[in-house]
């Protein structure tokens, strides 16, 4: 908890904040709070902020990277720089939505066109169990890529039923503050993903603003078309970071 003075130094707190965020980041969210975001009517502010990096156990070779198509949709390809590894890999098939799953040490990647439709947490926990999964030797290519997006997260709260806490007339946040006037006026959250051949690093912020009121062949793991990615922390199975990867 830090007291700010938005009324008479609204800039420069969110200067700090901003700067509050970057250290925690290593600098890959340089700048979560725009500007005029923060101004006298803003009451409190609610921020968190995570960061990753994850080195491969066994990197991928830079000198097999090499420029290849990624399937963007079924009439359009893009360049991409694709890394290239051979190894032993944890892989399964899940023949419902005929997707294949590749689990790296610290990473999944799960390629497929019906996925997204399919996927719920307790169908993502059930396909990567340890006992879903056969240990083998394959060949894995994978794009190489820098992801950065930002979100307004009220809409997507709203659908998800959270509309109350957006309503001055409606908003009850006296479990955090004596005042009865607080409501969230802004919801924002960027987040950085890279991923290249000596493993994987990301980061995420978010701020609330609260204003008053056969015979054996070789398995190959082409993640040449749109797929999703989660980093998971495998003690707890929490998922960290998750996103989709559909064009260089």
């Amino acid at each position: 908890m830090e007291e700010l003075d938005f009324k008479s130094a609204a800039e420069e707190s969110r200067a700090h904040i901003n700067t509050w965020v970057a250290e925690k980041t290593e600098g890959k969210i340089a700048e979560l709070l725009s500007p005029g975001s923060v101004d006298p009517m803003t009451n409190l502010i609610l921020v968190n902020a995570i960061y990753f990096k994850g080195n491969w156990d066994k990197q991928f070779n830079k000198s097999q990277t090499m420029e290849r198509p990624f399937k963007v949709s079924k009439n359009e390809e893009k360049p991409v720089q694709m890394m290239f590894k051979k190894s032993t890999f944890q892989m399964t098939y899940i023949g419902e939505i005929f997707t294949k799953i590749l689990v790296t040490v610290r990473s999944m990647v799960l390629p497929g066109g019906t996925v997204e439709r399919e996927l719920t947490y307790e169908k993502f926990t059930e396909w990567t169990r340890p006992d879903m999964l056969d240990e083998e030797e394959a060949e894995v290519f994978l794009p190489r890529f820098k992801l950065e997006e930002n979100y307004d997260m009220e809409n997507v709260l709203c659908t998800l039923g959270m509309t109350d806490a957006f309503e001055q007339a409606r908003a009850d946040f006296s479990g955090m503050s004596s005042r009865k006037d607080l409501y969230l006026s802004k919801v924002v959250h960027k987040a950085f993903v890279e991923v290249n051949e000596e493993g994987t690093e990301a980061a995420a912020a978010t701020a609330a603003v609260m204003m008053l009121r056969c015979a054996r062949i070789t398995p190959r793991f082409c993640a040449d078309h749109p797929f999703l990615f989660f980093i998971q922390h495998s003690k707890t199975n929490s998922i960290l970071f998750c996103g989709r990867f559909s064009s260089p």
